[in-house]
């Protein structure tokens, strides 16, 4: 900066002169010589200056020079001594220059000259010309490595920082944090319900021993609450080595025997990555009411972020004793008594299981004097002949479209979902988040987004259907209940649907709540006639089965019909496919109204809601589906991929 205007003065100095210089020359041709003189004077004095700034800039330009040339000599000295490793690449990338402390750290004898940044940081090259860097192991050591370009040409400098002893205490740090597992054994009850007491006590043993073995590898703590329920604390260095093994004690539980056969299953809950213990416990509580609402026999892994399951293998085991149905029918008259209105609800696309769970108990609340309506879609369900029946038997008018019940619900109105528990799958998602007080019964088993704010949550993944559910109920609503012959007809065809006749999922409480139907007048024939096909809906399904391949022992069948009748066609050719030599689970793939639909089935070796979980769905373990925003054939490739994930687990 001086520099440049010193130049600027002397370039001044000079115009200065040659002014002074014609001045002179115009006053002495006037003869005016005195003035002539004082500007001869001013022009002497613009040379003599001119003549020394000159000079000096020759002066101060070796100067700056030197001095840049000990500056610069200065900073290679510095940068090459520098205690942390530096070095420069080039435009692609590559080291062109290194200091002392990263050539005694890494490289010698030049052999990194040349090398690509990539050799060093490997993927993280974007991360490293970030504004925080990143951290690289190089050389089992921890680098925090940060580049910086030049403003002026295509090097790079590029610090590299060992933050190994602040890495590995971190590291540490996470490996001691402490995580709560709270463990019960589903069935223990009903085990042992006629067992002899050496029997029980053997079976016991084996029990105890198991958890001792498995918190003998971890330096963690259990305790015994009850027969049945074990608390322990563990760290998560030994939590990470029991999730790498799916957690394998859920198999040793399994494999224990009373007689010749299986007896007991396990539900782990597992509290991770909580702020503290207490955190910890809440989020394992969660996480076992998530196990235990899936059936059982599982793990799952609850973190602030969500739940991740393992296991699942085995069917949910039935409970014997209806205590539970009785306290819940109690609580539900008491709840309904208070509300001035009940509405019923099912999922979308409601079948016989959703819309006749919502008949029955809309009859039973009528019968002790409740005004009650079943909500459903007019013209998308899957039940039309029995919504038919219902309203030509001249009982009432018991149906209400969504748009008349989003109307007409006021806040002290009583809902009642059935058969579904997604807030994501209703009929009507309005209807539900205008209601105040909600109520869900549902038999599937528990998904991650459930519905979390009702007041009554009945949810009994063992249950053949929402229609069980539903008949219990009714049983215990009181004596001066008494459904309508046409009401247990629409119970007992939804029971029918979900257990395909009484084949899948059928336990004893099945054919107590089917004899009670048939006790009520309940028509076998008549509810055979609800499940008659058109001519239509036959020949969809035939075309389904006869496109079927086979994937790993699973038929998946495709079609290119939009057809309407491929919504029940879809669902009964899944279940036919079951038939054929070979086939453990069976996947119905078509699209309609913009969505690729998914119906899954199997015979219970294969968890199809597994499957369906992992593309964005959901159900049961033998019956299951999904809804995406998916042309068919990504959805076959998703469902594809899905199956091979599940055989590799």
């Amino acid at each position: 900066m001086k520099k440049r205007l010193s130049w600027v003065l002397a370039v001044a100095l000079l115009l200065l002169g040659i002014t002074s210089l014609a001045l002179c020359i115009v006053l002495f041709a006037d003869g005016r010589t005195a003035m002539c003189v004082a500007a001869g004077m001013v022009l002497l004095c613009a040379l003599v200056m001119f003549i020394v700034i000159t000079v000096m800039n020759k002066d101060i330009a070796k100067y700056v020079t030197k001095m840049d040339k000990s500056i610069e000599a200065i900073n290679r000295e510095a940068f090459y001594d520098f205690p942390e490793s530096i070095i420069i690449t080039d435009a692609d990338d590559r080291i062109v220059w290194y200091n002392r402390r990263f050539e005694e750290k890494f490289f010698e004898d030049d052999r990194a000259y040349g090398l690509p940044l990539t050799n060093l940081v490997g993927n993280n090259t974007a991360k490293v010309y970030s504004q925080t860097g990143a951290c690289v192991k190089i050389f089992d050591r921890y680098y925090n490595v940060y580049a910086k370009k030049s403003d002026t040409g295509p090097l790079s400098i590029i610090r590299l920082t060992d933050v190994t002893d602040r890495v590995m205490l971190e590291e540490e740090y996470n490996a001691q944090k402490k995580t709560v597992l709270i463990m019960t054994v589903d069935n223990y009850d009903d085990a042992f319900q006629n067992s002899k007491e050496s029997d029980k006590a053997s079976v016991q043993a084996q029990i105890e021993q198991i958890f001792e073995q498995f918190i003998e590898h971890t330096n963690g703590v259990l305790h015994k609450i009850s027969n049945d329920r074990f608390f322990a604390i563990i760290e998560e260095r030994h939590l990470s080595r029991i999730i790498e093994g799916k957690f394998d004690i859920l198999d040793e539980i399994r494999s224990i025997q009373l007689g010749r056969r299986p007896c007991v299953t396990l539900s782990i809950g597992v509290g991770r990555g909580a702020k503290t213990l207490a955190e910890s416990e809440v989020y394992a509580k969660q996480a076992l009411d998530m196990c235990l609402g899936r059936g059982g026999d599982q793990a799952a892994v609850k973190t602030e972020s969500g739940f991740e399951f393992f296991g699942g293998i085995s069917k949910a085991v039935e409970k014997s004793n209806r205590v539970r149905s009785r306290i819940i029918a109690t609580a539900l008259r008491e709840l309904a008594e208070s509300c001035s209105t009940v509405y019923l609800m099912g999922h979308n696309l409601a079948d016989f299981d959703a819309v006749g769970s919502c008949i029955g108990l809309c009859g039973a609340l009528r019968s002790v004097g409740k005004e009650a309506y079943v909500v459903v879609d007019p013209e998308k369900n899957l039940a039309k002949k029995l919504i038919d029946y219902i309203s030509a038997s001249g009982e009432g008018d018991y149906f209400k479209s969504c748009t008349e019940a989003v109307n007409e619900i006021a806040p002290d109105s009583l809902l009642i979902i059935c058969d579904t528990h997604n807030p994501n799958f209703l009929d009507s998602k309005e209807l539900y988040e205008k209601a105040k007080t909600v109520v869900v019964i549902d038999h599937h088993r528990k998904m991650v987004n459930f519905i979390d704010n009702s007041v009554i949550f009945f949810h009994e993944p063992f249950a053949s259907s929402a229609c069980e559910m539903a008949t219990e109920l009714v049983q215990y609503f009181g004596v001066d209940c008494r459904i309508s012959v046409a009401d247990a007809e629409a119970l007992l065809a939804g029971i029918n649907l979900d257990t395909k006749n009484f084949v899948m999922r059928s336990g004893t409480r099945t054919f107590e709540a089917a004899a009670y139907l048939k006790r009520l007048g309940a028509d076998t024939v008549t509810v055979k006639g609800f499940f008659s096909d058109s001519l239509e809906t036959y020949r969809e399904r035939s075309k389904l089965i006869q496109a079927a391949e086979l994937f790993h022992g699973c038929a998946i069948a495709t079609t290119d019909s939009e057809k309407p009748e491929l919504i029940l066609a879809a669902a009964q050719a899944a279940d036919e496919l079951l038939g054929i030599n070979g086939v453990k689970a069976s996947f119905v793939v078509y699209h309609l109204d913009g969505k690729s639909r998914v119906s899954a089935r199997s015979l219970g070796s294969f968890n199809v809601q597994l499957i369906m979980e992992s593309v964005g769905g959901g159900g049961h373990q033998t019956m299951a589906g999904a809804q995406l925003d998916l042309s068919i054939e990504e959805t076959v490739d998703r469902i594809k991929n899905a199956i091979e994930d599940f055989i590799i687990a």
